[in-house]
């Protein structure tokens, strides 16, 4: 199968760790969002112009990383990104929307662009902007999770983590201010020393500049 990915891309973060947890192999395919890529031939795969899309091996493609979350969840059940009850799952599953629905759609680069560009606003505005609606999403996430396990819900990376650690990538590119949110610093920590993590870090890309 195919991933179309960019390096930096939070979203392309949280598929990537699933597949290299979950053993499934891949090609990389790069898409420059900051050049444009994803407006060119790439829309004819993925019209909503993003990253990643998920090519399989019959030509089914799948967008939208939650949507490809799901589908690696069932298609390849171990290691479980979502265990234990009905119950407990939509607890994680709320968790992980928080990042995916409340924080990355304000966050991302068409935002950012439009806001700069049509609404004319500065690179301060901006900052302050994308910091904010990080502050609020990392104070609903932690709260939600469980307080004394070594990731949110446990003792292994659930599909709330996987968001989590791509969206603290964000967080320190835009600088910040982890100091309110230690357990969410703890938990990045702990999983990026997971070989299947780091592999699946911006800095670790084939087009990472």
């Amino acid at each position: 199968m195919k991933l179309y990915s960019y390096w930096r891309s939070t979203t392309s973060v949280r598929v990537r760790i699933a597949l290299n947890l979950k053993g499934v192999a891949y090609d990389y395919v790069p898409v420059d969002l900051t050049k444009g890529e994803q407006a060119g031939d790439y829309a004819a795969l993925n019209p909503s112009k993003g990253v990643p899309a998920l090519v399989l091996e019959d030509g089914t493609v799948l967008t939208q990383s939650q949507a490809i979350l799901e589908y690696l969840e069932a298609a390849y059940p171990e290691p479980s990104l979502l265990p234990g009850t009905v119950a407990q799952q939509a607890q994680i599953r709320a968790a992980a929307f928080v990042i995916a629905c409340d924080i990355h759609p304000v966050n991302n680069l068409k935002v950012l662009t439009y806001l700069k560009g049509q609404m004319d606003q500065s690179q301060e505005a901006v900052v302050a902007y994308m910091q904010h609606w990080m502050t609020e999403g990392f104070t609903a996430y932690q709260s939600l999770i469980r307080p004394d396990t070594p990731f949110s819900f446990g003792d292994t990376l659930t599909l709330a983590d996987l968001g989590l650690i791509g969206q603290m990538v964000n967080a320190r590119r835009w600088g910040l201010d982890l100091a309110p949110f230690a357990r969410l610093t703890d938990i990045d920590a702990r999983a990026r020393e997971i070989e299947a993590v780091a592999r699946a870090l911006p800095e670790a890309q084939p087009d990472a500049n």
